[in-house]
């Protein structure tokens, strides 16, 4: 058998309606590529039917595994585990609502040959498509979000870093995620800040990108990430 290029890390949360599409699409655009892949599931301590469906699937996808954690934890947590766990030498982890689809791997195999090693989906780049838009006030808000996490962590020029699309090598995989400490809202923001001080030099690549009308993400959500993104630009890492 061939090495394994690819492991795409989906975390999930009371997943069960939406998980069946979006593991099907993404089981049937890796079976066209000539490398060998894997898809993990992280479950999140769902309380909905999210591990009997990933598991009824794993008789249909052959290259599919759940993690099961009985606890939920967090997204962060989930990702991180994923991420630590998997056995690709590039590593991608995608939302389960499939807003930007696993075909944006096309995207990123380019800047990986490169020698980026720290790739991530931008719907705020040249090139970006947003299909769906979200509610005005969220946008105004999200804008607000990122002035606010440029100026407090240093990542300047970096507008969107909660899209839900990004990619590792496993060297930095590894290394990023082992450092990582935030296990819910900001976590996306404390990947970018460890990368960043590793030395590993971030690349973006636009995405289409599909609002989810179902996305759990609230204001509050929002005021909890702005705590947490305090506790980052605080914390030593490295």
């Amino acid at each position: 058998m061939s090495e394994l290029k690819l492991s795409v890390v989906i975390p999930a949360y009371n997943e069960e309606s939406r998980l069946p599409r979006t593991l099907r699409d993404v089981d049937a655009y890796l079976r066209k590529q000539d490398y060998e892949y894997e898809i993990i599931v992280v479950n999140d301590g769902s309380r909905d039917r999210t591990v009997e469906v990933t598991n009824a699937l794993a008789r249909e996808i052959a290259n599919l595994r759940l993690i099961d954690n009985q606890k939920n934890r967090g997204k962060g947590y989930a990702v991180r585990q994923g991420m630590l766990e998997a056995k690709g030498a590039y590593r991608v982890f995608s939302d389960a609502d499939n807003s930007t689809s696993i075909t944006h791997m096309g995207r990123m195999w380019p800047e990986f040959e490169k020698g980026f090693e720290v790739i991530i989906g931008s719907r705020d780049i040249e090139g970006a498509v947003i299909a769906v838009r979200q509610a005005w006030w969220r946008r105004r808000l999200g804008d607000i979000f990122n002035l606010v996490v440029q100026s407090l962590t240093g990542l300047w020029g970096i507008w969107d870093t909660q899209c839900g699309f990004k990619g590792f090598s496993a060297r930095a995989a590894r290394e990023i995620f082992s450092c990582a400490k935030i296990n819910r809202w900001a976590f996306d923001v404390e990947v970018l800040v460890i990368a960043k001080k590793l030395g590993y030099q971030i690349k973006e690549v636009p995405v289409t990108w599909v609002n989810d009308k179902q996305s759990k993400v609230r204001f509050s959500g929002m005021a909890k990430m702005f705590l947490e993104v305090l506790q980052i630009s605080l914390r030593r890492y490295g």
